[in-house]
């Protein structure tokens, strides 16, 4: 129920979420432990299009406070949480009414696997977003790296591309995640951000990102094998990871 309650006042921005609880016992040192828990147990991958790592992926950590007060049976404890977000609920506002109408103009209707969903999704971004090089180097400015820029402002750094492919994909039934790692191209390396999306049970990578800059479709529904340049973070190349997220054997080839 704390997990849900923190889930949903995340989704609502909430400037900042209060947490009660009482023990018998003083628990302070285990604050910490505590609240790192509740925040990844809120931002797991729950095939919610605006939970998970839409959430995990447009904010920019948080800060929190607590103290606790003795009591006859023991100690009540509340712990405030203040996250940084990187839209407002305004611009989360305009985001749903975009994505309404993507996927309205797009008419999925006639649309049966998830193969086409994942192609007319690609194709909207490929063809409607490019590559946010003013802001990129920008470092406080968060909201190039939102489904805001790439949906509403239509540009964006990679994390933005992938943030709105999870959005759209998740929208229309295709499980999707946000991956990160280190990218590699003629020589030169930088963090990066991309998907991975089920098709018929399988994983496979897309970075749509890559190939709108690239002008190629070289990333489009790839296995690991055939991802060149792209080397994924510890978090997302663990065993665990793999045995939730099996890839593929056999790349797609896109279709004209």
């Amino acid at each position: 129920d704390v997990v849900e309650a923190l889930r949903t006042s995340l989704k609502n921005h909430d400037v900042k979420i209060n947490i009660t609880c009482t023990s018998k016992e003083d628990h302070l040192d285990d604050v910490d432990e505590l609240v790192e828990e509740l925040m990844q147990c809120a931002l797991y991958a729950s095939g919610d299009p605006t939970g998970g790592d839409y959430i995990r992926y447009q904010y920019g950590g948080y800060t929190y406070t607590y103290d606790n007060r003795q009591t006859d049976g023991g100690y009540d404890y509340t712990i405030s949480i203040v996250p940084q977000y990187y839209t407002d609920l305004e611009e989360e506002e305009e985001v749903d009414a975009k994505v309404k109408e993507i996927l309205e103009e797009t008419d999925f209707g006639f649309v049966s696997s998830d193969l086409q969903r994942v192609q007319k999704i690609y194709d909207y971004i490929y063809e409607n977003v490019s590559y946010d090089t003013v802001r990129k180097n920008h470092d406080g400015y968060h909201k190039k790296s939102t489904a805001y820029a790439a949906l509403v402002q239509n540009t964006a750094v990679c994390q933005g591309y992938a943030v709105a492919m999870f959005r759209l994909l998740e929208e229309v039934g295709v499980d999707c995640r946000v991956v990160t790692g280190i990218a590699t191209y003629e020589g030169e390396s930088e963090y990066h951000a991309w998907n991975i999306v089920r098709i018929d049970g399988q994983y496979y990578n897309l970075d749509v990102t890559w190939d709108k800059e690239l002008g190629n479709h070289d990333c489009f529904l790839k296995t690991d094998a055939d991802l060149s340049g792209h080397e994924r973070d510890e978090e997302f190349s663990s065993e665990e990871f793999y045995g939730k997220y099996p890839m593929a054997e056999m790349s797609y080839e896109y279709q004209e």
